[in-house]
């Protein structure tokens, strides 16, 4: 039996229209704005087809995902790796990847791995980053990008 919080129809239709798409996981919103727009979503941590998803928080606020991808095409991913601490880093991998597994729906499947972004060492994705930190996440890199962007107000409302 599932235990993994599923979205309403409500939320499934305007995350599909913020992605262009149908969501290929199951999902809950877990970050929203003050308006109650969703911000951040925690995907279960394998696509319906049972495919692996490593990346359980992900950034579906089409501002946000804007001004982060302008940070990526300005070499930001290398930036920010250099800005913060490997050691820190890599804890940031590690309490990432134990939250996925704990999301585990389907033991009977291929895990996914590694930690924010599906990596285990460095930086490969500020999104994943900025959205780990949205939900509260220890993520260095998060932090720095949340105050590169300027994160509006949000609100967090469930993350497992």
């Amino acid at each position: 039996m599932s235990t993994f919080f599923d979205a309403s129809s409500d939320d499934h239709e305007v995350v599909a229209g913020l992605l262009g798409r149908p969501v290929a996981a199951r999902f809950a919103v877990v970050v929203r704005r003050a308006s109650g727009s969703p911000v951040v979503i925690e995907n279960e941590p394998h696509l319906r087809d049972g495919t692996p998803l490593p990346t359980l928080f992900w950034l579906v606020d089409a501002e946000l995902h804007d001004a982060v991808s302008r940070l990526e095409g300005e070499s930001g991913v290398h930036r920010f790796e250099d800005l913060v601490d490997a050691d820190e880093l890599a804890a940031t991998h590690r309490e990432y990847a134990a939250l996925r597994e704990k999301a585990v729906v389907r033991h009977d499947l291929v895990q996914p791995s590694g930690g924010v972004g599906g990596t285990r060492v460095g930086v490969k994705c500020l999104h994943a980053h900025l959205a780990y930190f949205l939900v509260g996440g220890s993520d260095p890199v998060g932090a720095l990008v949340a105050e590169a962007v300027r994160v509006p107000p949000v609100v967090i409302c469930e993350v497992r």
